[in-house]
């Protein structure tokens, strides 16, 4: 078991709190804040509350995820823009969601696409990066939710950013024939796309009206 007690979370979403691991600086531990999935269930629309309180629990949501058809390919591109997943660990607190955590060129936690997006807008540089994301989308048919930019986080490889998705693996489709047909994944991959370049364009316009 690894002990997280006294450990400080270094990043927490609305459901999980994000731990470096004590023994290793390059792994995230994703730890589920208590109680939060019986909380989620209990706020759930009235069609999803006949689920069981595991469906709504981020960890087991991102095991699933990551046991998509896409990560299956034995083709070490398809992990170039992701996250790479070591399982499922038991910590003091909570069992964990183990993941690589990027960090950037001077070995600082890498920041969310939104943090830069905020500081710095749309540089050349970023657009690039974003453009090569979109591309490694589309080849690989990795399937996502709504990509969100805090989110995505920028690691580098070869001395120039390189987008990484932490979070928001899976799939939003209800139907499985995004996970048994390309036709299918592609068109949902590019509607995520065509999403992502919304919601970045939401976030850089002032956050007006619905970024959908």
């Amino acid at each position: 078991m690894i002990n997280l007690d006294g450990v400080q979370p270094f990043a927490e979403g609305g459901n999980r709190r994000c731990y470096v691991h004590p023994e290793n600086s390059y792994r995230c531990l994703k730890v589920t804040i208590q109680d939060q999935s019986k909380i989620a269930k209990q706020n759930a629309p009235w069609y999803k509350k006949f689920r069981s309180e595991s469906t709504f629990d981020d960890n087991i949501r991102e095991q699933k995820a990551y046991g998509q058809r896409a990560l299956k390919k034995d083709d070490p591109e398809t992990w170039k823009h992701l996250a790479r997943w070591h399982g499922m660990v038991e910590t003091s607190i909570g069992l964990a969601s183990e993941t690589d955590l990027i960090r950037d060129n001077q070995n600082n936690i890498a920041i969310t696409l939104e943090k830069y997006l905020f500081t710095y807008g749309m540089t050349d540089e970023i657009q690039k990066a974003i453009k090569e994301f979109e591309t490694w989308l589309r080849s690989s048919l990795v399937l996502t939710k709504n990509i969100i930019p805090h989110n995505i986080v920028l690691g580098y490889e070869d001395g120039k950013i390189v987008l990484k998705i932490i979070d928001g693996l899976g799939s939003k489709s209800y139907l499985p024939l995004t996970q048994i047909s390309d036709l299918f994944a592609r068109r949902y991959v590019e509607r995520r796309i065509q999403l992502m370049q919304s919601r970045i364009n939401w976030d850089l316009t002032g956050r007006k009206g619905s970024w959908k």
